[in-house]
């Protein structure tokens, strides 16, 4: 049962972060009237949806029983404030890696956010902004989201608590995070045009994806571990790749990004592969 969890969540979170990817990019760069959407927003709403999804599972794990699904949010939450304060760590990094994966996303095409292309004639085609800051917001989301995978792993696996109860204390100190970041950097558009300004249904899409992607990679470090994330991750940029080349075509891939794919999933079948022992060799 674990090993079918193990697998359908890493299949599923290859699907989410490709169509996160590539929903997110296009909603960023998509011309319309009007305010664009504010990415910290965004955030904070991915997160409060996230909660609202874990509390539904804790209700139906609770055998549909508010009076139930009251005491183990009491008990689990309310009971044990050092366990719940350890997640504001990750939750805190978490928060700024989303936030960076829309700046990434605003800056970059959906290949060049993962594989830096050579070719001139696509860095004068992109519409938004700096290469420079959109690589260095995906680097430091890189080195962000390995040590808040590996904290988050630890706590996993060392306690009792089911992964959704984990899921809702991580979310709560990223809404904190996130409605901190919407006062500081976007308070005065807020307060100008509304939380909600420029959403439509493509934002709405990518929210919902991103929520999807909490709960997944949750489940990933819960019943995988937090390298085969990393490699799951890492097929969902090289597949991400491909459509962005075959359908947008705004990517020309180069020889630097075979090499790297090639590296990719090589290394994805060697730590997934599990041989068979040796039998003992018969004596004549």
């Amino acid at each position: 049962m674990s090993a079918n969890l193990k697998y359908l969540s890493l299949g599923i979170l290859v699907f989410q972060t490709t169509s996160l990817v590539l929903t997110m990019r296009y909603s960023r760069t998509l011309k319309e009237e009007g305010p664009r959407y504010l990415s910290s927003t965004a955030v904070v709403v991915a997160e409060l949806l996230k909660i609202m999804a874990c509390i539904l599972l804790v209700y139906k794990d609770s055998k549909c029983s508010l009076r139930a699904l009251n005491r183990i949010l009491h008990d689990e939450i309310l009971n044990k404030p050092m366990e719940t304060l350890k997640l504001a760590i990750p939750s805190g990094i978490y928060t700024l890696q989303n936030n960076l994966l829309y700046v990434a996303l605003s800056n970059l095409d959906a290949a060049t956010y993962q594989w830096p292309s050579d070719s001139q004639e696509l860095e004068k085609e992109l519409s938004a902004g700096s290469q420079f800051v959109g690589l260095m917001a995906v680097l430091t989301a890189c080195f962000s989201s390995g040590f808040a995978g590996v904290y988050f792993e630890k706590i996993l696996k060392e306690t009792k608590q089911s992964v959704w109860i984990r899921n809702i204390q991580l979310g709560f100190f990223g809404s904190i995070f996130g409605l901190m970041g919407v006062y500081i950097y976007d308070g005065e558009l807020v307060s100008k045009n509304g939380f909600f300004q420029g959403y439509n249904r493509l934002t709405w899409i990518v929210v919902v994806l991103q929520a999807l992607g909490g709960l997944v990679i949750a489940a990933v470090i819960k019943y995988a571990d937090n390298i085969l994330k990393g490699f799951a991750t890492s097929l969902s940029i090289i597949l991400s790749t491909l459509i962005s080349y075959f359908w947008l075509q705004d990517f020309v891939p180069t020889s630097v990004f075979f090499l790297g794919a090639i590296l990719v999933i090589t290394a994805t079948f060697l730590y997934g592969y599990d041989p068979k022992p040796a039998g003992n060799p018969t004596k004549a």
